[in-house]
């Protein structure tokens, strides 16, 4: 008589309930009538058979793994990403792009509110998610986007984006991103359109946020909210970075640079509540950006590229 575990019509439909159906050894064990032991080893003859194949998805940011465990650990993360430095910063940006979209498309699940800010980095993100799944997402966007320039880094651009990749919804912030006064700023919040958008914002699930140092390059200065005397003035006084046109010190302190907070969307101060806060940027010359990032904790989740995460790890090891 055959064994069971020679019968390849049995060792596909026990593979099939257990793949694609999702039961468990024991649920496979008591509707086929056989013994769990036999489903075990049916289930461990497959791949011999060439009946499973199993491959390892996600390599491109596992191959610095235990980089990522060392960068949790030390600075209190939830998760850490690296993929492999390039010299070219828009092939980088791409790369960090590609695998940010792969994150999200395991982490944003059904329902989720996500919201999303702006820049060049970020549109990567959006264009590089692989297959979601996710259903009835809503987008929401983490600052206004109302410009003539660069209009594609845009939040309010992103949101729609990231809403058509999952099928779900998007609001947009109709209002600048940045207002030139106090008194300005007062008196659009109290706008109803703007003000219910902002409440949303409070209870988010997921957060993406690019990282920024303010420079010649940077997405601040391409979408013509600020102006290199702005840029120069901030590099003065020592601003280590930039996180949804909010500024902060090495130690993401916000403080010495809350003056100047003129921007429509979701104070930073907020964003430390979101569950998972997710902050994609590399490159050395981002290094400061994100110690300041981190050390604020205005990120939970980092993906980066492997010269900065070296970079971050021998930073913390020096001050240890």
């Amino acid at each position: 008589m055959k064994k069971m575990v020679d019968d390849l019509r049995l060792m596909v439909k026990v593979c099939d309930m257990y793949y694609n159906d999702g039961l468990g050894q024991q649920q496979i064990s008591e509707q086929l009538n056989i013994s769990r032991p036999t489903v075990s080893r049916l289930l461990s003859s497959a791949p011999e058979q060439g009946i499973v194949t199993i491959s390892v998805s996600h390599l491109d940011t596992i191959r610095h793994w235990e980089l990522s465990r060392q960068l949790k650990e030390m600075y209190e993360l939830s998760d850490v990403l690296i993929v492999d430095s390039l010299s070219d910063s828009e092939e980088l940006k791409a790369s960090l792009g590609k695998a940010a979209g792969k994150y999200l498309s395991h982490r944003i699940r059904d329902g989720h509110r996500v919201g999303i800010s702006m820049g060049s980095t970020l549109l990567h993100v959006v264009s590089g998610l692989t297959s979601p799944a996710a259903k009835n997402i809503t987008v929401i966007p983490l600052l206004g986007g109302m410009g003539r320039l660069r209009t594609e880094l845009h939040a309010n651009h992103l949101a729609q984006l990231l809403a058509n990749a999952y099928g779900g919804n998007y609001l947009s912030l109709y209002a600048p991103a940045r207002v030139y006064g106090a008194a300005v700023r007062n008196a659009l919040l109290k706008e109803d359109s703007i003000a219910s958008v902002l409440r949303l914002q409070e209870h988010l699930d997921v957060a993406v946020v690019g990282i920024g140092y303010p420079n010649e390059n940077s997405a601040i200065k391409a979408t013509g909210y600020y102006k290199e005397n702005e840029i120069d003035a901030l590099i003065d006084r020592q601003v280590a970075g930039e996180i949804n046109m909010q500024f902060y010190d090495i130690d993401g302190n916000t403080a010495p640079y809350r003056a100047s907070n003129t921007i429509i969307g979701l104070d930073l101060a907020k964003l430390k509540r979101v569950p998972c806060s997710i902050g994609v940027a590399g490159g050395l010359d981002k290094l400061s950006a994100i110690r300041g990032a981190i050390s604020g904790r205005y990120i939970n989740v980092l993906i980066t590229d492997y010269a900065c995460a070296k970079a971050l790890l021998n930073v913390r090891k020096e001050h240890l």
